[in-house]
């Protein structure tokens, strides 16, 4: 008994659901059990009853008639056989006949404590007419019958309870195959499940057929494993979305802009560290307040209430607000700071929060005060520029037509600035024009206005002027601050100024003309001798307008072939045979005839014309160098003049090696002449490429000597080969003895430094016996001869029996 309630219990503990369905089953099936014996133990004693009652039926339909006749014949002996076989009947225990009128007979015992039954009728005889003799109660003992049920109750819980016992246990064992065994496993791994085996799917413990494939257990073990694959999704959306917002946060905690997180009422949730560094508020002691009224001062806080009331209307409205915003930190100091502020909205749409960034511009609006500085000032000079002047000059026109007073527009030139950046150098240059800008600033009043235009040009405006007069006045000013000199590199240099004047609304009533007019007046001013100054005539506009022209015309001269190429011999002194022939260009234009080269080159050098021009020079010269010697048999030089701009042509050193390869002409049969303006330049560029030219055997000449700043020292560092005596001293040499003298100390001075020298402006005998006399190597001038055509010149080639010699 011991075991079998241990066992129990343990079947109890290790299979509830089992043991609770055995229970119910067991119940269920017992109450069953019991309705259905009571159902049939109530049909059986109902069967029985109606067996009794049956059988008195009988007794009455049998026995009546006999027990009625033998009543009526008094035959006694009869009526007792006749009732003791009633009596012998099944269940039937008693008889009571009452006989009319009133006796009665009774056989048999009712059992004490018995239930019984009776079924009484009548005895009448038949004749011919109906006399009641009696009658007869007959009664049953059920006895037998609740014997029999209670024999039958018995048996039929005995047989039933182990039928529901033995059914019980096999749908309990069932159960527990089919059901039970597979939701402890499904328990168990539901158990044990976890984020590190979550990998590892449901598998349950019996065949994987189709009729197990659709059932419950089949359908709830898909539905965990489901959730199971749907658990490791979540759980990766999970990591992948936590990733993302640690990305994010870190990407908003290291923002190179400061983030303010604010909540719906603006009150600060969030500030990262940039927000902390550029404006020195920690983030824990600045949650909770608004983003304008981090300040403890007042009035701070006043100034930016109204400036925040726009900012959140704006973003309410538009969605967004980007402004530029002069905020202030911690310890006082104002920046300036651009903000975006736009509004965090959910999935429905509705603002939780607000975004603010930040990003200190101060920085960026310094360069922004530079560059409107740089784009309005001069950097060098720190004048107005150019667009500042034409702005300031439309201002003063528009107040003179108000006031109807006049405006005077100078234009100032340097005169030969280009000189000096030739000679001394950009920096020297540069240094002049700070020094010249001061100067005419010096001379103006403060309502006036100097700008610098470009190079060496610059602007004064006269507004309010009373007479023209007055411009004089200033022009003659300046004109004298100008006269002493300027101190350069340890040098005084003089630079005088050329001025132009025009008047509004004299001259015109519109800044571009009275710009245009006051360059024209210039022009003349430097045409009368520079230094000066000259109003503006209408006439100046058809020489202003024949520069534009011939700039114009010289543009297209190259593709027009109208370049010309004139050679001059070059001789030797002492017996006069041929050295070699400079080349001289010649502009021929069809309408304005010949050009010569002292009216186009400085204009071709300020547009820059001079490169194409100098580059087709060259390709000539050596062209026809080569064609000299088939003429002649014997190799003749060319000399080409080099101007500064196009010797600093980044191509020019290529330009030179291109034009001997192209031409066949050996490099020593060439020779550029250099002025000394350019060797006084001394830059580590000039020496590199006349390091390069000398190096390939290019003859390299001084032209023009004595007629600049000489410094002799250049001479000697530099790798020249001949130095050239400008004619302005040689055509003296008889006359006056200080050019004689100069002109002997300079041809002494290059030899003893190994040069070669040739004289220029030859143009009379006696000059040819004095440079004999003194030692001058080569000669050049109209004695010999004057620049001639190419033609002429292979002329004067045959002719001259001086060639061959």
């Amino acid at each position: 008994m011991l075991k079998l309630s241990t066992r129990l219990q343990r079947f109890r503990t290790g299979s509830p659901l089992s043991f609770r369905l055995l229970a119910w089953i067991l119940l269920f099936s017992s109450l069953f059990t019991l309705i259905a014996s009571a159902i049939q133990l109530y049909t059986d004693y109902r069967q029985d009853l109606l067996q009794i009652d049956n059988r008195m039926l009988v007794v009455e339909t049998g026995y009546s008639p006999s027990l009625s006749r033998s009543l009526w014949a008094l035959d006694q002996t009869l009526l007792q056989t006749q009732m003791e076989g009633i009596l012998s009947l099944p269940d039937i225990a008693h008889l009571r006949l009452r006989i009319e009128p009133d006796s009665e007979l009774v056989m048999g015992d009712i059992p004490r404590h018995s239930t019984t039954t009776s079924h009484s009728f009548e005895l009448i005889h038949q004749g011919d007419e109906k006399f009641r003799l009696g009658e007869l109660t007959v009664t049953a003992d059920l006895e037998r019958v609740y014997s029999e049920m209670k024999q039958k109750v018995g048996f039929i819980l005995v047989t039933q309870f182990f039928k529901t016992f033995l059914v019980s246990i096999l749908i309990i064992w069932i159960f527990q195959h089919f059901v039970t065994r597979h939701l402890s496993t499904m328990a168990n791994y539901a158990r044990k499940f976890s984020l590190t085996n979550a990998t590892n799917p449901l598998r349950l413990d019996r065949p994987d057929t189709p009729l197990n494939q659709g059932d419950e257990l089949a359908q709830v073990t898909d539905a965990i494993n489901h959730m199971r694959e749907r658990l490791n999704e979540d759980v990766a959306r999970q990591e992948r979305d936590a990733a993302e917002i640690r990305k994010f946060s870190k990407a908003i905690e290291q923002s190179p802009s400061s983030v303010l997180i604010c909540d719906r009422q603006w009150c600060i949730e969030f500030a990262n560290q940039k927000f902390t560094q550029l404006t020195g508020y920690d983030a824990n002691t600045i949650l909770g307040k608004h983003p304008g009224a981090l300040s403890d001062n007042a009035m701070e806080h006043r100034e930016t209430r109204h400036l925040w009331q726009s900012i959140r209307l704006q973003v309410q409205r538009v969605g967004v607000w980007q402004g530029e915003v002069n905020s202030s930190r911690r310890n006082g100091e104002r920046f300036w700071e651009q903000l975006i502020v736009t509004p965090i909205k959910n999935s429905d749409g509705e603002a939780t929060g607000y975004l603010i960034l930040g990003e200190d511009i101060s920085i960026r609006k310094r360069y922004e005060q530079q560059l409107l500085r740089q784009a309005n000032y001069d950097i060098l000079t720190g004048l107005p520029n150019r667009m500042l002047a034409l702005d300031r000059l439309k201002l003063a026109l528009a107040q003179a037509r108000r006031e109807n007073s006049l405006v005077g527009v100078m234009f100032l030139d340097l005169d030969n600035f280009k000189h000096i950046n030739d000679t001394l150098g950009h920096d020297a240059g540069d240094n002049m024009l700070i020094e010249a800008a001061r100067r005419i600033s010096s001379c103006l009043r403060g309502t006036s206005t100097v700008a610098r235009l470009g190079g060496d040009e610059f602007l004064v405006i006269l507004p309010g002027l009373a007479g023209l007069e007055a411009t004089s006045q200033v022009a003659d000013r300046i004109l004298t601050t100008f006269q002493p000199a300027y101190r350069l590199n340890d040098q005084e240099v003089f630079v005088t100024t050329s001025i132009g004047i025009a008047i509004f609304p004299t001259d015109s009533d519109n800044s571009g003309t009275l710009l245009q007019h006051a360059d024209a007046a210039m022009y003349q001013a430097k045409h009368k001798g520079k230094s000066s100054f000259a109003h503006f005539a209408p006439e100046m506009t058809e020489v202003s307008h024949e520069r534009l022209q011939m700039e114009s015309k010289m543009r297209r001269a190259l593709e027009l072939n109208e370049f010309e190429l004139y050679f001059q011999p070059i001789v030797r002194t002492d017996s006069g045979a041929l050295y070699c022939a400079e080349a001289l260009i010649r502009w021929n234009n069809p309408s304005m005839g010949m050009v010569m080269p002292d009216r186009f080159i400085p204009l071709a050098e300020e547009t820059g014309l001079i490169i194409p021009i100098g580059e087709w020079v060259l390709y000539e010269a050596c062209k026809w160098a080569v064609q000299w010697r088939v003429i002649t048999g014997t190799d003749i030089g060319v000399s080409v003049n080099v101007s500064p701009r196009q010797f600093r042509d980044p191509h020019f050193t290529a330009c030179v090696m291109s034009a001997l390869e192209n031409s066949g002409l050996a490099p020593e049969q060439l020779e550029l002449e250099i002025t000394e303006r350019l060797i006084l330049d001394n830059t580590i560029e000039t020496a590199e490429i006349l390091k390069q030219l000398d190096a390939n055997g290019i003859r390299l000449a001084v032209d023009d000597f004595g007629t600049g700043y000489s410094a002799l020292s250049y001479l000697k560092s530099y790798p020249f080969d001949t130095l050239k005596i400008d004619k302005s001293f040689v055509q003296d040499v008889m006359k006056e003895q200080e050019d004689a003298s100069l002109v002997k100390a300079i041809i002494n001075m290059a030899h003893s430094l190994g040069l070669s020298v040739i004289a220029e402006g030859v143009e009379e005998e006696a000059q040819t016996h004095f440079l004999q006399q003194h030692g001058c190597d080569y000669s050049q001038g109209y004695f010999y001869s004057r620049p001639l055509p190419e033609a002429e010149f292979e002329t004067w080639l045959r002719t001259n029996h001086r060639v061959q010699a």
